[in-house]
């Protein structure tokens, strides 16, 4: 029986060089942590349907799924072997807020040369990956 591989999204929306970071709170999972908005593909769901509904759940941004690029995969080891896919939102509307308080405690735009050090590691070598498309492998050793 193959369960399957669980599925993350992650969307990067930028502004003069900024990107926007949310700070994770009382979810249990990197809490205390930047991260890009973000989460898992839900079972009927696009990539970018995915980051479309997670955009929004999270910080009341729009943004069209036409508008949604994608610039990389990480297939991660961690808890368990996970595939997240980035991608960057060419175009969006609204101003950002803190629509989930129960899971995010800080939402702000950060300088790309200057990201903080509280960052989610798998979050940060995507961002530091370079140019797209990109493909990263974490977590994983070689076997003999």
């Amino acid at each position: 029986m193959h369960l399957g591989i669980p599925t993350g999204v992650h969307v990067l929306c930028e502004r003069e060089g900024r990107l926007l970071l949310m700070r994770r709170a009382g979810t249990g999972f990197f809490d205390g942590l930047y991260s890009l908005p973000g989460g898992h593909v839900e079972p009927g769901e696009s990539i970018r349907m995915a980051a479309r509904r997670e955009l929004r759940e999270e910080t009341g941004l729009e943004v069209a799924e036409a508008d949604l690029r994608l610039i990389g995969v990480v297939h991660r080891l961690s808890d368990t072997n996970r595939i997240d896919f980035f991608v960057r939102a060419e175009r969006f509307a609204g101003e950002p807020r803190i629509v989930e308080p129960d899971k995010c405690d800080r939402l702000d735009w950060h300088d790309r040369q200057c990201l903080p050090e509280a960052l989610v590691g798998y979050v940060r070598a995507a961002l530091d990956a370079g140019e797209s498309p990109w493909l990263l492998e974490l977590g994983w050793s070689s076997r003999a």
